[in-house]
Formats: structure tokens, C-alpha cells, sequence
């Protein structure tokens, strides 16, 4: 999101003062700022990528489940809530799940944003959220679920692969897809070129989509299909420049 901090203040302000200080400037008329809360567990590159794209929300919560992860001293050092959870110290998941769910609804977030967060979430917390809770995945789902994806893709043999956002179910890895964005498997790729250039594509769609459910363009269907307004030029966004 685009933030344009206010001047330091002569004494040190409230973690409140420090979130309003690298708030969004105000959009244009008809515009609703949506609050989203972001979860990370590592370097938070799609967070990066988030931050940078100006979009029509504020971060009210970037919340790890590891205190070590890099992504959290990047967002303290824009001015944004952070808050680590750590899994280690909860006996289970659902106890996990349930310091979680209690800090995302403390920080008012109406859209929960999984960006590179490495846990398995209890169908109770998914539930919870709904239609409010996206993922981004690097693989073309329903292809190659879990981890190591790329390393499925190559076994494989595929030529085509990519990244996918979409809402967060109880199964996983197998919510309703909101947009993909596909790349070449190259001849002589392995594991860290192909998930260089998965990346690049991770780091264009997840913006878009984020863009798209913060402006309500977004329709989660009872059945399951997602419908965009402005299909046309939803369509047109689909295409990937690493497929040229």
C-alpha cells in the first residue's frame, strides 16, 4: 500500500499514533479503505509486494507464527502493528488457531491475507473467516498441493507452471480460485530458477487480487464460483508476460 509517513514525532508515540502515521492517503470518492490483517512466517516477500502496490487498504496486523521471521522487522520498520504467535508454545492446533483468530479480530481486520504463512490452519478457524481469508500457492491448482511444488512440477514433467490466489477452505490448498498466472518450465530449470520466475508471478497477482477483494469486485458464489466485475479486463490480466 502506498504510505506516506508523517514527520517523527518529538517523543515516542503509541503503536495506535504509529499505524495512523503510515496510514494510505485518503482514496478517491466512493473508495472504502478496507482493513486487512497480513500472516506471514518468513521473509514476507509477497508482503513486500502488498506494501508496494497502493492499494485501497490499511495493515492493521502483520502477525507470524515464528519470532524470528525476517518479514516481521520489515513491517515494524514501515510503522505497522506486528505481533508474534508462537505455534511452539500452544499444545495444539486449535489452541494456536484460537490466540490467533483472538488477534486478528482485535486488529478489526476484514480480510485475513496468507502471505508465505507455513501452517495448516483447523477447519474451525477457516470457517470462521469465510469468504474473508485468501492464500496464494505456487503451483497452477489443483496441481501440485502442499509443499515443495516446483520440485512436484519438474518430477512431473510439466511445461507449464505458476501460482494461484484464492479463498481459503477447510481442504487444503483447494479454495476457490480467484486468478492464476502460469510461466515456462524451461529446459535445464531446477527447484530455484523455476521458483524465481513462479515468484515474479506471485509478486504481480497477489496485488492484483488483493486489489480486486478490496474494492468489492469480488463475488464468492454459495457453490463456489468466483465471479469478478469487469470480466473483460479481469481476463486480459490473466495473461502472463513470462508466457510471451
Amino acid at each position: 500500500m502506498a504510505y506516506r509517513p508523517r514527520p517523527p514525532p518529538q517523543t515516542r508515540g503509541s503503536t495506535d499514533d504509529r499505524r495512523l502515521a503510515f496510514r494510505r492517503q485518503p482514496p478517491g470518492k466512493g473508495i472504502v479503505i478496507k482493513r486487512i490483517a497480513i500472516l506471514i512466517s518468513g521473509r514476507g516477500s509477497n508482503m513486500e509486494a502488498l506494501l508496494q502496490a497502493a492499494l485501497p487498504a490499511e495493515v492493521c496486523a502483520v502477525i507470524s507464527n515464528d519470532p524470528s521471521a525476517k518479514g516481521l522487522a520489515s513491517a515494524a520498520a514501515r510503522g505497522l502493528p506486528v505481533q508474534a504467535i508462537d505455534h511452539k508454545a500452544h499444545a495444539s492446533r486449535e489452541s494456536f488457531d484460537a490466540a490467533l483468530a483472538a488477534a486478528i479480530n482485535a486488529s478489526g481486520a476484514e480480510l485475513v491475507v496468507l502471505a508465505g504463512f507455513m501452517r495448516v490452519l483447523s477447519a474451525g478457524f477457516v470457517e470462521r473467516y469465510r469468504g474473508r481469508l485468501v492464500n496464494i500457492h505456487p503451483s497452477l491448482l489443483p496441481s501440485f498441493k502442499g509443499l515443495h511444488t516446483h520440485r512436484q512440477a519438474l518430477a512431473a514433467g510439466v511445461r507449464i507452471h505458476g501460482c494461484t490466489v484464492h479463498f481459503v477452505t477447510p481442504e487444503l490448498d483447494h479454495g476457490p480460485i480467484i486468478i492464476q498466472a502460469a510461466v515456462p518450465v524451461l529446459p535445464g530449470d531446477d527447484e530455484a530458477s523455476l521458483a524465481a520466475r513462479v515468484l515474479v508471478e506471485e509478486h504481480r497477482i497477489y496485488p492484483l487480487a488483493l486489489r480486486w477483494l478490496c474494492e468489492d469486485r469480488v463475488r464468492l458464489h454459495a457453490d463456489g464460483r468466483v465471479e469478478i466485475a469487469g470480466a473483460a479486463a479481469a481476463a486480459g490480466a490473466l495473461h502472463s508476460p513470462a508466457l510471451q
